[in-house]
């Protein structure tokens, strides 16, 4: 699996998930790092996921992929899987946000395997919270 973190996640999240998950055979990508480039509109991101024909989990902080219709039908076309961070992430120190949430990285892993792509839950900051599933 591959797992892409957009222009509302940090960098730093990315790696440090990469270097996470990478010895399960997945990797993790910022935005920045992909040939479409951290400018891209959210539609074109989403068809460049959609492109590459691969396992992909979109990791992102803005709920619009859920409210805007041209994209929400770019997500549920492209057969994406979805995580939304809670609000509570953006005023969260950094390390505080990469430590919640490879904590949260089994849940993310038993959600994926029982759930069929594409959906969209939120990741909320609270550690006995449930990911909560959101219309897609």
């Amino acid at each position: 699996m591959r797992i892409f973190l957009d222009n509302c996640t940090s960098p730093v999240l990315a790696s440090t998930l990469h270097g996470f998950v990478q010895h399960l055979g997945h990797s993790a990508e910022h935005i920045k790092d992909l040939p479409c480039g951290r400018s891209a509109p959210d539609v074109v991101w989403i068809e460049y996921l959609a492109a590459t024909d691969d396992d992909w989990l979109v990791i992102t902080g803005d709920l619009r992929i859920q409210r805007n219709p041209a994209e929400r039908r770019a997500f549920r076309n492209a057969g994406l899987k979805g995580l939304v961070l809670a609000n509570a992430y953006q005023s969260t120190p950094m390390h505080q946000q990469v430590s919640f949430f490879l904590w949260r990285w089994p849940d993310v892993e038993d959600l994926i395997r029982i759930t069929r792509a594409p959906f969209l839950f939120e990741m909320p900051m609270a550690r006995k919270s449930r990911l909560r599933s959101l219309p897609l």
